[in-house]
């Protein structure tokens, strides 16, 4: 099932950015990884499942997954074999928040097998930051606020 708006707890929702990206045939293995790292719900659609199978080929691709957590709702699918994929090249995602515990286990999660282009330390501006690109090719940036201020 694809869920296209839904409300936490007794609020509606107007509106959200979600993040959604495309990948070339890892979306699956992509949420898997995520959704160990965050937790959650994670719902998987295939391409056959949802009645889009115009080639074979694409049969047991994601059309659509979506991953709700505490943290983020996460959205991903695989391209059809008509459609080219650029991975990582317009958009990072980025976690950012005062709890250090927490965000430096996403980042130990998110690091495996990644390319770590600014290790998690503390920056010049007094929070603790570091970014990476996953092992899927995804851009990602931690911030660990200073709660001194």
């Amino acid at each position: 099932m694809i869920a296209t708006a839904f409300a936490m707890e007794d609020t509606a929702m107007v509106a959200r950015l979600n993040p959604y990206l495309h990948f070339d045939n890892s979306a699956r293995a992509a949420l898997d990884f995520y959704h160990s790292i965050f937790g959650g719900n994670l719902n998987i659609t295939t391409y056959s499942q949802g009645g889009m199978t115009q080639n074979p080929a694409d049969a047991e691709k994601i059309m659509h997954g979506q991953l709700e957590s505490e943290v983020l709702i996460l959205m991903a699918s695989d391209s059809p074999s008509t459609m080219a994929v650029t991975l990582g090249s317009a958009i990072s995602m980025s976690l950012s928040g005062d709890d250090e515990p927490v965000l430096r286990g996403y980042w130990r999660g998110l690091a495996e097998g990644a390319q770590i282009t600014m290790p998690l330390k503390r920056a010049p501006w007094g929070d603790t930051f570091g970014s990476l690109t996953d092992k899927f090719g995804v851009p990602w940036m931690v911030n660990i606020s200073d709660r001194r201020g």
